[in-house]
């Protein structure tokens, strides 16, 4: 299913570097958008864990959006197009995410709550991170590249 190896390595070797998932996903376009890293990174911080570690939606998804955003800002003028673009890419990523993974929310992903001590316990003794996250990372880079053309 992965479109393109190289930027999911890159993605997951950021994850496993400390990047949130958010990050991660834009980290592994920064070239092909132009942005700036540091910018980026920052404007991306929040997004982990479900959005400041609440759980909601899934960090690899929002850094999806993120990029869709940043792609369609790239390539058209009009504010509109720019807006309806992203819009409709977001919608076929939701689709297809949803598809493979049946929910976008972190808590359902991860079936356990991460503002606990008990849930990050169990994120960690079943390593959550390399079978639930690193699988969310990918399958977004995946279908943000194939979405957006970015090889």
């Amino acid at each position: 299913m992965y479109y393109n190896k190289t930027k999911t390595n890159n993605a997951i070797s950021a994850f496993r570097c400390d990047l949130n998932c958010a990050q991660s996903v834009i980290s592994a376009f920064l070239e092909d958008l132009r942005v700036d890293r540091e910018m980026s990174m920052n404007m991306s911080n929040g997004f982990g864990a479900g959005m400041g570690r609440l759980q909601e939606t899934c960090g690899a998804v929002t850094g999806a959006y993120m990029v869709f955003g940043l792609h369609n800002a790239a390539i058209h003028k009009d504010l509109a197009q720019r807006k309806e673009s992203t819009y409709s890419m977001i919608q076929q990523f939701n689709h297809e995410f949803f598809q493979i993974h049946k929910t976008t929310h972190c808590r359902d992903l991860l079936k356990c709550d991460l503002r606990t001590d008990e849930g990050q316990n169990h994120f960690y003794d079943n390593n959550l991170g390399e079978n639930v996250c690193e699988k969310c990372i990918a399958t977004s880079v995946s279908l943000v590249a194939r979405l957006t053309n970015l090889e």
